[in-house]
């Protein structure tokens, strides 16, 4: 049991790796069709550190990964959080396969808002992620009732001072100018995230954000295909563009 990480009970490894509920990999240990470094285990709860034990299912490799790094379509009407007492949460969407491995959003979206989130267990990733000192830009498309002016996409490049006094960084606005059923849609980028920040921004210019939708992080750009709710793994393209920051 050499090598890096914590060991883990044998049943535990298998479930978080897809090979079904815990009662179903302890039936098929016990049936004598895994094997740990080329000896027979039957007994589910012995221990091994997953990233370096050569572990074999009816003969195939099991593809160990430590960590899950998903992109979601977050909804509206779900909490960007692993618990809420009253509202479902993006976790609760996901199958048990990927909740036994403890991921959490990194980074969060209104009750409200839609788009992209990532959904990880990795927190090193997350950190770098929502760090401030690494000006990630985050971009949004946006429904306003009103049309933004020259002067709105002004105050966003010089910096909105919201009430407080809380000085923003600078931020783009790009307006379509696409306006339908009374509702104007346009696009803002920014490096960083305080709470409602677009909402108290477009309001410091009397100007109300009817819905919000994130469509990138950084490199990572909200896959068109996926259906608000729906999700999927990273590929590894999107995956080492994120690991490069």
């Amino acid at each position: 049991m050499s090598g890096h990480g914590s060991p883990e009970r044998l049943d535990k490894i298998l479930s978080n790796s897809g090979y079904g509920a815990r009662s179903e990999v302890r039936k098929l240990i016990r049936s004598g069709a895994v094997t740990c470094d080329g000896a027979v285990v039957k007994a589910p709860d012995t221990k091994f550190i997953a990233e370096s034990a050569r572990i074999e299912i009816a003969g195939a490799a099991l593809e160990y990964t430590k960590f899950v790094y998903l992109m979601m379509h977050k909804p509206a009407g779900v909490i960007s959080s692993t618990y809420d007492p009253r509202h479902r949460t993006v976790t609760d969407l996901l199958p048990d396969r990927y909740r036994a491995r403890n991921p959490f959003p990194a980074g969060r979206l209104d009750i409200d808002a839609t788009g992209l989130l990532l959904i990880t267990n990795d927190g090193d990733l997350a950190h770098r992620l929502l760090s401030p000192k690494k000006h990630i830009e985050k971009e949004y498309e946006v429904w306003l009732d009103k049309a933004p002016g020259a002067e709105v996409a002004e105050g966003f490049r010089r910096g909105v001072t919201l009430d407080g006094g809380i000085a923003l960084k600078p931020a783009e606005l790009i307006y379509s100018d696409e306006p339908g059923g009374g509702v104007y849609m346009a696009r803002v980028i920014l490096t960083e995230g305080k709470f409602h920040q677009i909402k108290r921004m477009f309001a410091a210019f009397g100007i109300n954000v009817a819905a919000l939708k994130r469509i990138r992080m950084g490199a990572l750009a909200l896959d068109p295909g996926l259906p608000p709710g729906g999700f999927r793994e990273l590929v590894p393209s999107e995956l080492a563009a994120l690991l490069a920051i």
